[in-house]
């Protein structure tokens, strides 16, 4: 007699017909199903958990891939991971994905998981057989991942040093430039829009910068190195879109690479750098859907197939003038802070341009590490020149990083 747990196993190998697997655990009794299921889901999480699958990231593929209630799912089966494990020893970037995905242990018991599950959204039983089987299904899908976070349980979490060497963003910091981007995204004055958000981009820029120099200074390089952080891309045009966070991350001095296959893009960098590409990233693409569908022809079925075109054209247009002014105000920026762009001939007093060099070989170094091979993008191809001169022109008119806005270009 085939057991409960062969058969989730057959199922989930393809040995077995999905259909006939659900019906067969539909009429087993729930006293042997559930616990078998509920253990399963637990254990798949562990795997991908030591795989290199962080909370966000592991919540993102499953709804891209599966239903919202499995995602939920996920969000639960996370909250029954972390309950194992000593705060001190789950890295502080775990807890912080687990907070904003608002994980907690809300059900009773593991013995009563699903009953309280199909009770909490008013689902009969078969609908949530079905969907954790699913879910175990798209699980079973997905690959081991680069660990870029110690999975909980880890003994020593990941080394922050002190003040001498901190190369986060202060929290209070933080707090001035999200409320100085929220402004922006909300205001509909470009001219305002940008004035907040170059106020925020020259924030992280000279705090950056002040600790780059302050640890090559103080002899701590070998304990400050770079980190990598994996930012989700979403659909659709995840393709333009991953070109966007490339030019904002090129700008701050980060490397990316894009996996289209999960929907995020692995940016490499220091951690404060990290922190700004995050930001602006996500400020950018709010104000460019913003201007995209100020813009964008009518759609309907007949103007369907131009309204595509017309879309990913604005973003690619919008991704590559973003790029160039987003260089030209970083070089603009690291111009004033060395002392190279004032015209008195003084080079670089504050020696921060090695230190730069420096730390750019160290990130190159990183990504190489973790992503031996790569390959080069292809670009996205324009189809609509409307879509591409209404998306330079509205990255010109965007709110971008700069030192002040005068150097708009």
């Amino acid at each position: 007699m085939t057991s409960v747990r062969e058969r989730i196993r057959a199922v989930l190998a393809g040995a077995a017909d999905y259909e006939s697997g659900l019906d067969a655990l539909t009429v087993t009794p729930s006293a042997e199903v559930d616990p078998e299921l509920v253990a399963a889901l637990r254990e798949a999480y562990a795997r991908l958990c030591r795989g290199g699958w962080q909370p966000a990231e592991l919540h993102r593929v499953v709804a891209r891939r599966g239903q919202p209630q499995q995602a939920a799912l996920v969000t639960d089966a996370i909250a029954a991971h972390l309950r194992q494990f000593p705060r001190a020893t789950v890295d502080e970037r775990w807890l912080a994905q687990a907070e904003t995905l608002g994980v907690q242990v809300w059900w009773a018991s593991d013995a009563t998981y699903l009953d309280e599950v199909a009770t909490r959204w008013r689902l009969d039983r078969v609908a949530v057989l079905d969907l954790v089987l699913g879910l175990l299904a798209v699980l079973a899908t997905l690959p081991r991942i680069e660990v870029l976070v110690p999975p909980p349980g880890t003994a020593a979490p990941v080394d922050r040093p002190g003040a001498a060497g901190s190369s986060r963003i202060d929290t209070r910091l933080l707090d001035r430039v999200r409320a100085l981007l929220a402004k922006a995204e909300s205001t509909s004055f470009p001219a305002e829009a940008e004035a907040y958000t170059a106020k925020a981009q020259e924030l992280v820029t000279r705090h950056s910068l002040d600790v780059a120099l302050l640890v090559a200074r103080s002899g701590d390089t070998a304990r400050v190195v770079p980190f990598a952080r994996r930012i989700g891309v979403d659909h659709a045009y995840e393709g333009e879109k991953a070109s966007l966070l490339d030019a904002v991350a090129g700008a701050n001095r980060c490397h990316t690479v894009w996996s289209p296959e999960f929907g995020f893009s692995t940016v490499f960098g220091f951690d404060a750098d990290l922190d700004a590409v995050d930001l602006i990233y996500t400020s950018l693409l709010v104000q460019a859907h913003r201007a995209m569908a100020r813009t964008e022809p009518p759609g309907g079925k007949a103007g369907r197939a131009r309204l595509k075109s017309f879309r990913q054209s604005f973003l690619v247009a919008f991704a590559v003038r973003i790029g160039e002014r987003l260089t030209g105000a970083a070089q603009a920026a690291v111009a004033d802070a060395t002392g190279t762009g004032n015209g008195n001939g003084v080079t670089d007093p504050a020696g921060l341009l090695p230190v730069l060099a420096s730390r750019d070989e160290q990130v190159r170094e990183t990504m190489q590490r973790v992503f031996p091979r790569t390959v080069r993008a292809r670009g996205s191809r324009v189809d609509s020149r409307e879509g591409w001169d209404s998306g330079r022109e509205a990255a010109d008119h965007a709110a971008l990083p700069g030192r002040d806005t005068a150097s708009r270009g």
